[in-house]
């Protein structure tokens, strides 16, 4: 017996290191990339374009882009040391890879996840698992009166086309609290995703809408409003009275949506380890 536990000690976590080496062995990668300590200048916003994966940010947003978070503080993604935050240390990183022909939209998305999850363990030496926790959160459920959303003239065929020059690709939002929300065509996984970048729980979609939308709002206040309430007179982009604006609360009503306090198991992410990369 001592001996049969004994290689079960010994054997097992070398299996598990073994199988976990090589699923990120088989893990999709890009070809080539390089990071840099981001200096004096403009940042770039994170997107990929015909392979090519541009970035300049704390590397807390390259986590959530990662693993499908959101890019601002959430009780979503914890531990780590400052310096991912952005305090003082952000990085540009210019990488390339390839992707075979005929993937839709979100297998494309799944192998860019994949692919940014691979650099950041080969480069940042990340460690991070997942668990599941209760936590509150907003459900976005349709309002008593029903949805009032315009429906996108776009299909998911039509999305595996390149968006035109300036327009707003498929399942993609523009804007943002002090913007609005503004797509083309986007489903209901899109808006909430969007939105829990600016609410202070994790969103939920409830609603039950499938298909594809077009939707257009106006700004919005922030979630802490009511302990920070705007200076009178402030204004924001475009010269608009931030008094005048409305709870991202409100904004949902005119669509016939409804933010709703709730309770849910969520999973959430925690880093134990992560290095700063090698520059080149």
């Amino acid at each position: 017996m001592q001996t049969k536990s004994r290689l079960r000690t010994e054997i097992l976590p070398a299996l598990v290191l073994a199988l976990a080496t090589l699923a990120h062995a088989q893990a999709p990668a890009f070809d080539v990339a390089s990071i840099k300590l981001h200096k004096d200048g403009p940042r770039v916003p994170p997107g990929f374009s015909n392979g090519r994966f541009t970035f300049s940010g704390p590397v807390q947003w390259l986590i959530s882009l990662a693993y499908q978070l959101p890019i601002n503080s959430s009780p979503l993604l914890s531990g780590g040391p400052d310096w991912i935050r952005g305090r003082g240390e952000m990085f540009d990183i210019d990488a390339k890879g390839s992707f075979q022909a005929g993937l839709t939209t979100s297998a494309r998305e799944e192998r860019e996840r994949l692919m940014l999850q691979s650099l950041l363990t080969d480069r940042f030496k990340l460690v991070i698992r997942r668990e599941t926790k209760e936590l509150p959160v907003y459900t976005l459920v349709v309002d008593a009166g029903g949805p009032k959303l315009e429906k996108s003239s776009l299909t998911e065929a039509d999305c595996s086309v390149t968006a035109p020059a300036g327009q707003i690709p498929c399942h993609q939002f523009n804007g943002g609290q002090g913007r609005g929300l503004h797509a083309r065509a986007a489903n209901m996984d899109d808006l909430v995703r969007f939105v829990e970048n600016w609410t202070n729980r994790p969103l939920l979609n409830k609603t039950g809408l499938g298909g594809l939308w077009k939707i257009e709002t106006q700004p919005f206040l922030s979630m802490d409003v009511a302990a920070n309430p705007p200076a009178p007179g402030a204004k924001g982009e475009g010269g608009v009275e931030l008094a005048d604006l409305p709870t991202i609360f409100q904004v949902f009503e005119k669509l016939g949506l409804k933010m709703r306090p709730d309770k849910a198991n969520l999973d959430v992410y925690v880093i134990d380890d992560i290095q700063r990369p090698t520059e080149n």
